[in-house]
């Protein structure tokens, strides 16, 4: 398809007076021929009244999109004086087909069949007193009235059906424009959340082994090179899961059609390890599992893994705790995953300084179909509980 834009001349032709004009022309060109070129002898000819008649039938019609009844008014009253003037009268009404049309097309439903009604009653008359027509002849003359006000229906039908598929593909356009919108804004707020989980946790863990290492630097070398060793271990971690997060966003480079290298997404599998290193931290964390293992969707895994690296970076930073656990319950619809401490500080402060990340594990369980609930536990400290749906199909034995 050309891309070239289009000659200025065809834009003009195609304006609506333009097309007007010309049609005007030609119906008075039309009429005109019947009385130019006669079939028989008797036959009237053209004539200066005639030719004015004649006009009178065509001019109108220049103005039939801004005035369709008007023009069909003024149209019927010239074809009637001309039909009266000549003998025989006209053998096609060409004003009158055109008319018909207009207001099929563009007229108000009792006005155009109003109209419609006055053709046919005027030429049903026409032949019957002026020029004894045939059978057929009637047929011929009102089949033809009744066709041109037929294809007026059939455009006046195919532009509403225009109007609807352009309507229906603007609202798609603006929909598909508002599901992009909320695609992204999805997409930027779980890169938020894995943001903010993994500079959370990475930066408590550094910040109380950190603390922790100068005073132990003399009295007990080993553990403050452990403390030391854990700083690293957690800065590399972070780094890591920076670098495979900021490579989902950078586009794929020519000459690169795997894209940046990127390792695996955080899963369930990972929980042991995040305990291990919060272990390290000086925190006591034991890690249960009841229940049989069950697949679980890749976004399920990635949520279960957040939940308990948030929980338990509350659970450093805030709770003020020695102790905590986190219990995963396999069950055959749902995996609950409990985080739970023996902080004793208060609750108020707890859920202050950790609005953001508990409003985060909210988000994940939502996402994923689950549920979230957080507070004091039965026996004091703080408890966090997620129920996320398992796929049981996918049972591993």
């Amino acid at each position: 398809m050309s891309d070239r834009p289009e000659p200025s001349w065809l834009r003009a032709v195609r304006r609506p007076q333009v097309v007007d004009v010309a049609l005007a022309g030609l119906v008075l060109l039309g009429v005109s021929l019947q009385f130019l070129l006669p079939e028989r002898e008797n036959d009237d000819a053209l004539t200066l009244l005639g030719f004015l008649f004649g006009a009178a039938t065509a001019v109108p019609l220049v103005w039939r999109r801004r005035h369709p009844y008007l023009s069909g008014c003024a149209v019927g009253f010239a074809t009637t004086a001309m039909t009266l003037h000549h003998s025989p009268p006209p053998d096609v009404v060409y004003g009158g087909f055109v008319v018909l049309y207009t207001v099929a097309a563009i007229g108000r439903r009792w006005p155009r069949r109003l109209m419609l009604l006055v053709w046919l009653t005027g030429a049903v008359l026409s032949m019957s007193l002026k020029e004894n027509a045939e059978p057929f002849e009637y047929a011929f003359h009102l089949t033809s009235l009744l066709g041109a006000y037929g294809l007026g229906r059939l455009a006046r039908i195919q532009r509403a059906y225009t109007a609807a598929v352009e309507e229906r593909a603007r609202r798609l356009a603006y929909e598909s424009e508002m599901e992009a919108a909320r695609a992204v804004a999805r997409e930027r707020a779980r890169i938020a959340r894995d943001m903010h989980d993994i500079l959370a946790h990475a930066v408590s863990l550094m910040v109380v082994q950190a603390e922790a290492g100068p005073v132990v630097v003399r009295s007990d070398p080993a553990r403050a090179e452990a403390a030391f060793d854990a700083i690293a271990g957690a800065g590399r971690d972070a780094m890591s899961q920076l670098r495979r997060l900021l490579g989902v966003l950078r586009e794929e480079r020519e000459g690169e059609p795997d894209g940046p290298e990127r390792s695996p997404q955080p899963s369930i599998a990972g929980i042991a390890r995040l305990v291990e290193q919060v272990r390290a931290a000086g925190l006591k964390v034991e890690l249960l599992r009841t229940g049989e293992p069950a697949g679980l969707p890749a976004d399920v895994e990635v949520a279960a893994y957040r939940v308990v690296q948030e929980a338990l970076t509350n659970t450093v930073k805030h709770a003020g705790a020695t102790r905590a656990a986190v219990q995963l319950d396999w069950g055959e619809r749902e995996l609950r995953v409990t985080v739970r401490d023996d902080g004793r500080s208060r609750r108020e402060a707890r859920v202050r300084g950790a609005g953001q990340g508990l409003i985060g594990i909210r988000e994940r369980a939502a996402a994923c179909g689950g549920t979230a609930a957080t507070g004091p536990g039965p026996d004091g400290g703080f408890w966090v509980i997620v129920t996320l749906p398992v796929e049981s199909a996918q049972r591993v034995g």
